[in-house]
Formats: C-alpha cells, sequence, structure tokens
C-alpha cells in the first residue's frame, strides 16, 4: 500500500497552523533557541520549494580522495556545517565528537537522518530540529554523532548517507560493531534505502513515523534489526504501510528459515495507539506525525532498543 498522495511541503506547512512549528523549521524563521548555529541565523533567504526524490545511479567507489571541510557554526555542541567533498558530490553534515575523544579508544557511531523540514534547501542547521541526536550521548556517552542534511529522502541521499559513515569511519577511531542508524519520516524513508543497499554498515537502524522503501531480501540477508514506530492514525502515512512492510520482512526472513522467535529478534513493529499520544500531552486528534517525531526521540523503550 502506498501512503496518501499528499504533497509534503503542503503537508508541514499545515501542521504550522496547528501550532508545532517548533518543531519544523520549514515553517517559520525565527523559532529557535540555538544560537547562531540555528537555522534561522543560516537558513537561505527567500522561498525553497521541495526537491524532488533522486534516483541516480552513481555511487562513489571510495572515500579515498574526500576533501572534507569542517565548518565554524556551533549549535549545541554540533558543528553544522561541515561538508565532505566525494565522488563528485558536496555532503553537508552536522557533527557532535564528544570532548572524551582522544582517537586511542574505539568510540560508537550514530547517523541520525532528519525529515523534510532538515534537507539542505531548508537551511545550513536545519536538521537539529529533532532531538535524536541530541538524546543519543545520554545512552552511549563514547558515541560520535552525526546527523546528515540531504537533499530529498530518494536513492543518491541513501548512497550520500554511506558515503559518508565510510568517511567516518576512516577518520575516527570507531568501533565497527557499534555504529547505529535512524532515519525519522523522510529521513526513514532514506534510512531504508540505505538498509536495502548496505546494510552490514550497520548494527540496529530505527525507523519512525515513515514508510519502508528498501530492498527486504537484502536486509534479510544481512540480518540487521530493524525497529519500526508510528502512531495507528499517523496523518502523513498511515500505519498501512509499516504493517505491510512488517509482513514482507518476516516472509523473507521465514523463506531462509528462520524461526518465528528468531525473526522477532531481528523485527519490531510498534503502532502507538491514540492514548499513546493523549496521555503524553498531545491534544485528542493532534497530528500524530508531528507527535511522534517529538516524543519517540524521548520514548527510552525505542531508544533503548538502538542502542542497546
Amino acid at each position: 500500500m502506498t501512503r496518501a498522495a499528499v504533497d509534503r511541503r503542503d503537508f508541514l506547512l499545515s501542521l504550522c497552523g496547528l501550532g508545532v512549528a517548533a518543531m519544523l523549521s520549514g515553517c517559520s524563521q525565527g523559532t529557535s533557541d540555538a544560537g547562531d548555529g540555528s537555522a534561522a541565523a543560516a537558513g537561505a533567504s527567500g522561498e525553497a520549494s521541495a526537491p524532488t526524490p533522486s534516483d541516480a545511479s552513481s555511487q562513489p567507489d571510495s572515500t579515498a580522495d574526500a576533501v572534507f571541510v569542517a565548518g565554524s557554526v556551533v549549535d549545541r555542541g554540533f558543528v553544522v556545517d561541515n561538508a565532505l567533498e566525494v565522488g563528485g558530490r558536496t555532503l553537508h553534515f552536522s557533527l557532535h565528537v564528544p570532548d572524551s575523544y582522544d582517537g586511542g579508544t574505539p568510540f560508537s557511531l550514530y547517523v541520525s537522518c532528519p525529515g523534510w523540514e532538515g534537507l539542505y534547501f531548508q537551511g545550513v542547521g536545519a536538521n537539529l530540529v529533532e532531538d535524536y541526536p541530541f538524546v543519543a550521548n545520554d545512552y552511549i556517552p563514547s558515541m560520535i554523532v552525526v546527523s546528515p542534511q540531504l537533499d530529498d529522502w530518494g536513492k543518491q541521499s541513501a548512497r550520500d548517507v554511506i558515503a559518508l559513515t565510510e568517511w567516518l569511519l576512516s577518520a575516527y577511531n570507531i568501533d565497527r560493531e557499534r555504529v547505529y542508524l535512524s532515519g525519522n519520516s523522510g529521513g526513514g524513508e532514506t534510512a531504508s534505502l540505505v538498509m536495502g543497499e548496505r546494510p552490514t554498515l550497520f548494527r540496529r537502524v530505527l525507523h519512525t513515523i515513515s514508510q519502508w522503501d528498501g530492498d527486504v531480501d537484502v536486509l534479510a540477508d544481512a540480518r540487521v534489526p530493524v525497529y519500526m514506530a508510528i502512531g495507528e492514525h499517523d496523518d502523513y502515512y498511515g500505519s498501512s504501510p509499516d504493517r505491510d512492510a512488517y509482513q514482507r520482512i518476516c516472509e523473507a526472513y521465514r523463506e531462509r528459515g528462520l524461526s518465528d522467535d528468531e525473526v522477532s529478534n531481528l523485527v519490531t513493529l510498534d503502532v502507538k495507539p491514540d492514548s499513546y499520544f493523549t496521555d503524553r500531552g498531545r491534544a485528542a486528534g493532534a497530528s500524530q506525525h508531528a507527535g511522534g517525531g517529538m516524543l519517540f526521540p524521548h520514548d527510552e523503550q525505542i531508544m533503548g532498543w538502538l542502542f542497546s
């Protein structure tokens, strides 16, 4: 089942009218308290239109020729305006390296892919309106956290995530058994495409308020655990696409001879009822899509699963 035919920009702008502009940097200027590193401070002038997802087939062969241009704008511990030139593309990202990192001890790595409101055309640092990157070190203090600012939610952006992850693995002393990926909303679509191409880069993947676009057979061959969380009445995607993807992933594992217990350890579907949102202060009938983006980063069951 496909998602409802709703334009992302129109949908997210409509959420601004529901009072969730603090989450969606594309809604207005000046809602961030981030200082010079905020989206409001670094955003482009004028109104930008949403990009079209790309299906580019090119992929950088390696990161050996990558050129890193360090940023200078800091927002709550993240350098927000880093750039990596690799494979003929420029990848933009926000990076937090804990002060305790000295290169001698391997650190974990967390790659957090933001949704539509955090894409690069929204303005440098707009990705940091999501809380996922900021809670990560509560679970693993010795972890480098990166939030890429992608161009869209398509295949090229997925390959950009792969190239950025590979470069970080070469640039820092990373424990390759403890590399984590998450994607929220459009970033979840990107993360699923990553898992359909290079799942073995990651230990686990968290997929929130989104739909699964990636190749489930590639995922099943790699046996990388996935957690999908969404509201029962998510007002952008609905919960049906995740339910369908869950069944397809389970079936792919069963075709490979895995038992039900083994499958349950590899794929989790967490569909939140309406009460999940109202019990946490969301008004009845309020956007579950926006609510999931706000609440899920602070749900210890969800985030604890990712970093376990």
